[in-house]
């Protein structure tokens, strides 16, 4: 067998196999003996029917397996003799399948780039810290009474930040459309949870049936709906005003808080923000880095790693909204809005590959159960997680990928220059 590889446009190549004329006829000759030693023709005893009459019988269907055995065999051989990495399937044209000549076809293919990570000392990412101050926790503390208050029924007109419950039924040109309609819908005015001017319409009104007019936003997720005016009939049944938790034993247990008072509760609301800004801070600094990283290293992606990872950020929005591709048209999330995202993904996940060989990092089953461990304590009953990872191959993976990212970011962090960056938690919130 010999191949020959030729570089096609960006990471596109086409490596054309030949395969020897005698490794065809062994092959061919082989499968030819089994089916004499069972063929039963008429006139003929069994395993005694003459070559000829078998190749003029079977010989074209002998063929075309023996061509498919030769091309399924010598594809991966071929790669390895070239040292070829393919990102996807390959596209298979037959050249020559005369029998008399070497058996030739050509595979198209993409392949992953070559990289050769640049840890530039030029550029500097962000160090994050996030400065909480006495007015965020009463921030804090003031949406909790909100989030875990009741809503109780008022006789008034609506206006902002009540709670109403609607029935309504939309109409584009006087004719329904999917997802028009719901019946004891609860929306809170003003929380920007439907189209503009839908919340806005329904201010000011006592319970009573009325007709409004509102939008879908130019860039709304479904493309035959975006930009479209339509007629909501409405039946504001139900007005209601929020009356916030107080800061007593009942908010406590409903929080799992093992405090006596509103000073106590002030603390442990203090002391949770804190541990969730230092999550923050380490997401925002691991996110400046991978930043830094992608501006500094140019490589081309495979187009068709780029479209797989397209794909699976659409069936993951779809499923979010309880939707399949199958169910969905092509309008619902195009797939065209994923793939700026999924680029970066594909060009994110390369890098990595490649610098956690540059840094030759490892997570070792001594590492992956500290780190397992270390996640339980966040469980009460750290054994039973424990024991419950341990029998997932999956999260165990996902485990040991985080395990060797945390590795890497450390090496990052002393490998790259930064400049720190102070962000207020209430900017942060606001985002």
């Amino acid at each position: 067998m010999s191949s020959k590889l030729k570089k096609l446009k960006d990471l596109e190549r086409k490596l054309t196999v030949s395969i020897p004329v005698e490794e065809y006829n062994s092959k061919y000759q082989t499968k030819l003996n089994n089916i004499k030693g069972k063929a039963k023709l008429d006139g003929f005893r069994k395993g005694k029917v003459p070559n000829d009459v078998l190749n003029q019988r079977y010989g074209q269907s002998i063929h075309a397996d023996v061509v498919n055995e030769l091309i399924q065999s010598s594809y991966p051989t071929a790669l390895s003799e070239n040292n070829i990495r393919p990102a996807s399937s390959p596209t298979i044209n037959l050249e020559s399948e005369d029998p008399k000549k070497p058996i030739s076809y050509s595979a198209t293919f993409e392949v992953f780039p070559e990289i050769k990570p640049k840890l530039s000392r030029w550029t500097s990412f962000e160090k994050v810290s996030i400065s909480i101050s006495d007015s965020d926790i009463d921030l804090a503390i003031a949406d909790i009474q909100k989030r875990y208050g009741d809503w109780k029924d008022v006789s008034r007109k609506s206006k902002k930040d009540d709670q109403v419950i609607i029935d309504f039924v939309g109409k584009i040109n006087k004719e329904e459309f999917e997802g028009n309609s719901a019946k004891d819908f609860k929306l809170v005015l003003g929380s920007g949870s439907m189209i503009p001017g839908f919340e806005d319409s329904i201010v000011d009104k006592e319970p009573s049936e009325f007709t409004i007019k509102a939008t879908f936003p130019d860039d709304y997720f479904k493309k035959d709906l975006a930009g479209i005016e339509a007629e909501f009939d409405i039946n504001l049944k139900t007005i209601q005003e929020l009356h916030e938790a107080k800061i007593d034993k009942d908010l406590f247990e409903k929080l799992d808080m093992d405090v006596k008072d509103e000073a106590g509760f002030r603390e442990e609301i203090s002391k949770r923000m804190k541990k969730e800004v230092e999550i923050q801070e380490k997401d925002l600094t691991k996110e400046s880095i991978y930043e830094t990283l992608l501006k500094t290293n140019s490589f081309s992606v495979p187009k068709v790693t780029i479209k797989e990872q397209a794909d699976l950020m659409r069936k993951d929005a779809l499923m979010r909204v309880g939707q399949t591709e199958d169910q969905a048209g092509d309008d619902l999330f195009p797939i065209d809005t994923f793939i700026e995202n999924a680029e970066k993904r594909v060009r994110l996940d390369l890098l990595f590959a490649e610098l956690v060989n540059h840094f030759e990092l490892t997570a070792d089953s001594v590492m992956l159960d500290t780190f397992i461990d270390k996640e339980s304590q966040k469980y009460k009953d750290p054994e039973q997680f424990k024991q419950w990872v341990k029998g997932q191959p999956q999260q165990l993976e996902q485990f040991r990928m985080i395990a060797l990212e945390q590795q890497l970011i450390e090496n990052l962090e002393k490998a790259l220059k930064f400049k720190d960056k102070v962000i207020e938690f209430s900017e942060l919130a606001n985002k």
